[in-house]
């Protein structure tokens, strides 16, 4: 392992957490779209790259968001100084002609709604993935949720449903005397095995 590689490894996995209540500190938006750049290397099927964002700050998008949530996850959002809607394009094939130049890739999905569907959740998935890490290699701290209406979301957000939402991650500077102590993870042998 590199020194550089493993430099990261804690700030990227073993000290990074999930977290709920959040510094009073301005997330840099440089840091955020520095983090979109990282996220966006990482592999689609077809190189698809159905994910989109919206990362709502200004106290009227919160207002519009904030309805959408669970009770559980209200103060989260109200106090997070970012949240992300990781959501997907339900177009995102009319991009592959330049996505994907080498095969008439936009032709796998015109006539087949129920795979765009399960192609753009399925990447926009690993995207979210992605955008999480990179998140945390720019130092910022992360909260991915459940807990929310999507069909709210979207009314909410994206009028014209193109766009469908996957999921909620909060952004910003962690408060760590809030945490709680790291819960079990599963053992390798309890969920995967060689053939």
């Amino acid at each position: 392992m590199t020194p550089a590689v493993g430099g990261l490894l804690p700030t990227m996995f073993h000290e990074a957490r999930t977290f709920s209540h959040w510094q009073a500190r301005t997330v840099p938006e440089t840091l955020v779209e520095a983090a979109f750049e990282l996220a966006c290397l990482g592999p689609t099927s077809g190189n698809c790259q159905p994910m989109r964002l919206v990362l709502v700050h200004s106290p009227a998008a919160k207002e519009r968001l904030l309805p959408c949530v669970s009770s559980g996850n209200y103060e989260k959002v109200r106090t997070a100084p970012v949240t992300a809607i990781v959501a997907y394009d339900r177009e995102f094939f009319e991009l592959l002609p330049r996505l994907y130049p080498h095969t008439d890739a936009r032709g796998w999905f015109t006539t087949n709604p129920a795979l765009v569907e399960e192609t753009g959740l399925r990447n926009s998935s690993l995207q979210g993935a992605y955008f999480i890490l990179a998140l945390r290699a720019q130092g910022l701290d992360c909260g991915p949720m459940s807990g929310f209406d999507a069909d709210k979301v979207d009314a909410a957000f994206f009028p014209d449903r193109r766009w469908r939402t996957n999921f909620l991650l909060n952004i910003g500077y962690g408060d760590r005397d809030r945490l709680r102590p790291r819960l079990p993870r599963l053992g390798f042998e309890e969920v995967a095995r060689w053939e």
